[in-house]
């Protein structure tokens, strides 16, 4: 590996790439722009130091098409080594109603879909505070971790009261996967600071907004309609900080910044993120390996004193969901968790 990429130490033995590979852009009916040879495109990533990639049970598809990479990397004289993050998401119906051996079941459906002896990471996910439940699936996740069937767990879209209470059950979490991005600072608000006092990282969706912090939209009118619901999901976060005005304000700061160091949009913005206290690395939604070169410039950015005031400056013009992390979402009725799906672990 070209080692162009930072690695972040999780636990003493788990480390990770700072660019973390996501996987939701290649579930089914996620987009129509697809790689014609994912499991190619995922050598390609680790061949440039990004050996971490994220996915979930209800990712239609991408466990077992990441199962099909882990087998052939498997089959290397060398193989490289890769860390494997998934999510254990129990269907919004099945709240207040789950065993043991249903989470079980999952998780084991994971590793046979990952070819998998032991999941690296686990990040559990509950839609809806309201049902009773969640300690106790956190606790059998726990057991089945101390069975040898997960290494680290960790948790994915929960707000900071619910981590701490999952935390004081006992439950240690080596991260909280939650979106981030300069459109986005909810996790500022409580979160940054419990995983600071827990030995916690955050690991961040997001960042980019769906491809919305680029060139590509710089100057552009606001768009009516989309062909993804990763665009409508984040024109939704510019709507709440201030709409789309603002949003071009905020770009054309990035832009003067992305110039002035010979650099992308999308690399300002992600290294920003990555600045943060205690975030462990981005999550990028690449469909494919076009752009992985890309990710060096990502940490050869040196932003000076003055590039952090002008976001600073911006930011501050931003409006700030008065909700903690995920609380929009997690409204079902509402125009963020109106877009969600629910029910994709049903079988």
């Amino acid at each position: 590996m070209e080692g162009m990429i930072e690695r972040c130490a999780l636990r003493r033995d788990y480390a990770i790439s700072r660019v973390i590979k996501g996987g939701w852009q290649l579930s089914d009916g996620h987009s129509k722009t697809l790689s014609s040879d994912p499991v190619a495109d995922m050598f390609a990533f680790v061949e440039r130091g990004i050996d971490t990639f994220d996915c979930a049970d209800i990712y239609t598809g991408v466990e077992a098409m990441i199962g099909e990479f882990v087998a052939a990397n498997n089959k290397r004289s060398s193989p490289y080594p890769i860390r494997i993050h998934t999510k254990y998401v129990p269907d919004y119906d099945q709240l207040g109603n789950l065993r043991k051996q249903d989470v079980e079941a999952i998780i084991d459906r994971s590793l046979l879909r990952l070819k998998k002896e032991r999941l690296d990471m686990v990040q559990f996910h509950w839609w809806n505070y309201a049902a009773p439940g969640v300690l106790e699936a956190a606790v059998w996740l726990k057991e089945l971790q101390q069975s040898g069937k997960i290494e680290l767990l960790s948790t994915t879209n929960f707000n900071t009261e619910k981590t701490r209470e999952i935390l004081d059950a006992g439950v240690e979490l080596a991260t909280s996967q939650v979106q981030y991005s300069l459109l986005d600072p909810r996790p500022e608000k409580a979160l940054l600071k419990l995983c600071a006092d827990r030995n916690m990282h955050l690991l961040c969706y997001g960042t980019l907004a769906g491809g919305f912090l680029s060139e590509q939209w710089l100057g552009k009118p606001e768009p009516s309609s989309f062909d993804n619901r990763s665009l409508i999901k984040y024109k939704l976060m510019i709507d709440e900080i201030g709409g789309w005005e603002l949003f071009q304000s905020l770009l054309q700061t990035l832009n003067l910044i992305a110039t002035k160091h010979a650099v992308t949009i999308a690399s300002v913005a992600s290294n920003w993120v990555l600045e943060q206290s205690q975030v462990a690395a981005v999550i990028i939604g690449s469909r494919n390996a076009a752009h992985v070169d890309r990710y060096k410039e990502v940490f050869d950015l040196q932003m000076d004193a003055h590039d952090r005031d002008a976001i600073t400056t911006i930011k501050a013009q931003m409006s700030i969901p008065p909700e903690d992390v995920f609380d929009l979402e997690r409204d079902k009725s509402g125009p963020h968790g109106s877009i969600m799906k629910y029910n994709l672990n049903a079988e």
